[in-house]
């Protein structure tokens, strides 16, 4: 009996031996599993954010372009070249990723998006704070005739943006905020993604200005923005680079004021 009850202690000993080695494995891989994870996680967190890309295009070529009228909230359709110049542009970007479109409510940059929305299965996300500047009783008229008709409101508005002022619109500050708005949440809704904005030529020269620093005094200084043009901004916020700005390259044909 005795050497039974000997052969049984060593048995129950061997068996805690080996449930101690087999806790001592299973903690062992557990820590080094956790170890792995730890590194992942510092591997990625130590991976450097991908730039944002944002690309701002001015719509197409309008009729009231060809007139020399001010549309401002008003609104008339891209012509034939007009539809041919976001035609370029959207040539020209086929390839490129882009990941989310914006545009302004208005139908000629909506229209603009379209096309150089091309195939691609992305919604065009409309905003307000993307139109032209309001230009209250000045929409609709012939440049010309509003120059002659109000010369002091007129230079104002080409030559000191800060002091303009029109009945029933917008002051250009008043744009800048809006604009920004919209601009503020694309940035933090798609950080490291590639956007693509269609706007108006007001909205475009402030959003533009804003990565370059220039300021409100400055707004109309080269360079010019020519119907279905390109700029592109790249970074993380808060460091942009201008890469593009007023780009014409795509176009086919000597490029035309409007």
């Amino acid at each position: 009996m005795s050497e039974q009850m000997n052969v049984q202690v060593d048995e129950q000993r061997n068996e805690q031996r080996n449930e101690q080695r087999g806790e001592q494995q299973g903690e062992q891989r557990n820590e080094q599993r956790n170890e792995q994870q730890g590194e992942q996680q510092n591997e990625q967190q130590n991976e450097p954010t991908p730039p944002t890309r944002i690309y701002i295009v001015r719509h197409g070529q309008t009729e009231w372009n060809v007139e020399h009228r001010f549309q401002g909230h008003q609104d008339s359709p891209l012509t034939a070249l007009g539809v041919q110049q976001a035609e370029w542009l959207a040539e020209a970007l086929r390839e490129k990723r882009i990941d989310a479109i914006y545009a302004s409510t208005s139908t000629r940059a909506f229209r603009t998006a379209e096309i150089i929305r091309g195939k691609r299965e992305l919604p065009i996300h409309a905003r307000e704070g993307l139109k032209e500047i309001n230009l209250g009783v000045w929409e609709g008229g012939i440049q010309q005739e509003l120059e002659a008709a109000e010369p002091e409101r007129y230079e104002a508005f080409w030559n000191d943006p800060e002091t303009f002022r029109v009945e029933g619109g917008e002051t250009f500050t008043e744009v800048v905020a809006r604009a920004s708005a919209v601009l503020d949440e694309i940035l933090e809704r798609h950080a490291g993604e590639t956007v693509l904005i269609s706007t108006h030529t007001v909205v475009l020269k402030l959003l533009m200005a804003r990565f370059e620093g220039r300021a409100l005094r400055d707004l109309w200084q080269l360079p010019y923005i020519y119907p279905a043009c390109l700029c592109l901004v790249e970074g993380s916020h808060p460091d942009f680079n201008i890469v593009l700005h007023g780009d014409t390259s795509h176009y086919r044909e000597t490029p035309v004021e409007g």
